[in-house]
């Protein structure tokens, strides 16, 4: 069975359920606030995918526990018939909202459209074809070969859902949609074919423009959750009896894409300057949270590397000297005539990335860069003009448990969000270690191989592992934050009130 949409079908179908807007909440609904929302109802674009599972409506066959862990979701579990070929077999009466039940065929039919639409969904095992073994029982072919289908399909872009004749997506979890205005709210309810439909109440979730206008709605009784607080805020939140302040690490990293394609990056000595110019202790303690990075992957991982990442000024400059970029009587350097400048950005959805923007320019200030920096809202856009230098960016570095899909999708040569423009022959070798080791401890020794190319070539330097924090009024004083925000409205959440 193929499904190939007709655009205007897929049009009709989202304006009909972008018109509702985000409906009247009941008075018992719970208020959400964050400074992110989808950006659209179409699972296969872009992030949607990631964001509708976030806001506890998608759901993927495998997932992430709260320790991190590969766990069964929609699957119940996964077996190798050859180097290309899976079985999958799906867990028994899960239901989609619109009550049809979860079968092999629908589930192939999304991914298929998924996977002719959505260039991300490629990153591990290339372009995957489906088949229907039985009603509870996938086939899986692979392009490529992979040797941990579970972390494949625990990928953010592989979100499940089966299309409606009109063109509109339908999910499995927790919760339905109610109604969307765009860039603004959504109205979500109880799904009422999820197990435990009745212990949930409708939720209201609202976008904020910036965490500290957030904060403000927070602290005026306004939400029952602001997930993503500012930092310099939590102080004064938790002298209220009121409201509840969590504090959590994230499997998100806080990195600097350098645009290796800009004439004055291609050097590696100018990127590895820069690297050894920003002071990461500085930074962590101007964003008041986390630790200085090790490299590419939160410390609680097996697969993070475990020093932390250097800083020598002394080293920097010296390798620019050698690269011919002399410092000038009034600090500033210069080649050939040729000022040396940089352009770095940061984005405000992630606050921490613009409070940390003005260090990380002093830094580089200090070794005679003359920096402009600037926020921007739209970051993949911008990201994908290579109009930058720099870019100040929040990624969750392992979101399915494991290191490769983040290494393939950002850094392999030519990959669809690879924003440092980064080509490696022999970094891409090491990754494609990944298709032939299942054995965790193997692919532990393949990440760490592949940071260190990274460490050593420098499309990227790694910055901070946050910490961030969560306020919850007392409706909400139980609920626990998971390590990221993959997950921030869950099956579980009706129950921690």
């Amino acid at each position: 069975m193929r499904h190939v949409l007709k655009s205007s079908f897929v049009s009709t179908a989202l304006v009909a359920i972008v018109l509702t807007g985000a409906l009247p909440a009941k008075a018992d609904a719970l208020k959400i606030g964050a400074t992110y929302i989808t950006s659209g109802l179409d699972p296969a674009k872009g992030s949607n995918g990631w964001a509708l599972t976030s806001h506890g409506v998608g759901e993927n066959l495998f997932t992430v526990d709260k320790d991190g862990r590969l766990a069964p979701e929609l699957a119940q579990s996964a077996e190798r018939l050859d180097d290309l070929n899976w079985k999958i077999a799906l867990t028994p009466d899960r239901f989609f909202s619109d009550g049809t039940p979860v079968t092999a065929e629908t589930v192939a039919g999304g991914f298929k459209n998924t996977f002719e639409k959505n260039k991300i969904a490629l990153a591990t095992g290339g372009k995957l074809s489906f088949e229907a073994l039985d009603p509870l029982t996938l086939r899986v072919t692979t392009e490529k070969p992979v040797a941990l289908i579970q972390a494949l399909f625990a990928e953010w872009p592989l979100v499940v859902y089966h299309l409606k004749a009109d063109g509109a997506a339908v999910f499995t979890g927790p919760y339905e949609i109610a109604g969307f205005t765009p860039d603004a709210a959504l109205g979500l309810k109880p799904n009422a074919h999820y197990p435990g439909a009745d212990k949930r109440s409708e939720i209201s979730y609202k976008r904020f423009g910036d965490a500290q206008s957030m904060a403000l709605a927070f602290e005026a009784g306004e939400l029952d959750l602001a997930f993503g607080l500012p930092s310099e805020v939590v102080p004064r939140l938790q002298a209220s009896p009121d409201t509840h302040i969590k504090s959590f690490p994230v499997g998100y990293q806080y990195l600097a894409f350098i645009n290796t394609a800009r004439e004055h990056m291609q050097d590696v000595r100018m990127r590895q300057a820069i690297d050894l110019a920003i002071d990461r202790v500085q930074l962590a303690a101007a964003i008041n949270g986390g630790a200085p990075a090790t490299g590419a992957y939160a410390p609680y991982f097996p697969f993070a590397a475990r020093d932390q990442r250097p800083t020598d000024p002394a080293k920097a400059a010296a390798l620019l000297d050698e690269a011919g970029w002399v410092a000038g009587s009034d600090g500033k350097r210069a080649r050939d005539g040729q000022q040396l400048k940089l352009r770095i950005l940061a984005y405000p959805q992630r606050p921490d990335l613009v409070t940390m923007l003005p260090v990380v320019k002093a830094d580089l200030s200090k070794l005679g860069f003359e920096v402009e920096t600037g926020v921007v809202e739209n970051s993949n856009e911008v990201a994908a003009t290579g109009d930058f230098d720099m870019f100040l960016w929040a990624q969750h570095t392992a979101p399915s448990g494991d290191p490769a899909f983040f290494l393939n999708s950002m850094l392999r040569s030519g990959a669809s969000l690879n924003h440092a423009r980064y080509a490696s022959p022999q970094f891409d070798a090491i990754l494609d270690r990944f298709a032939v080791a299942g054995d965790s401890e193997k692919r532990a020794e393949i990440a760490l191989d592949a940071q260190q190319k990274l460490f050593e070539d420098v499309p990227v330097s790694f910055l901070v592992s946050p910490d961030w924090y969560v306020g919850t009024s007392r409706r909400l004083e139980n609920y626990q934050p998971w390590g990221s925000d993959y997950h921030v409205l869950r099956a579980d959440i009706g129950e921690t009130q």
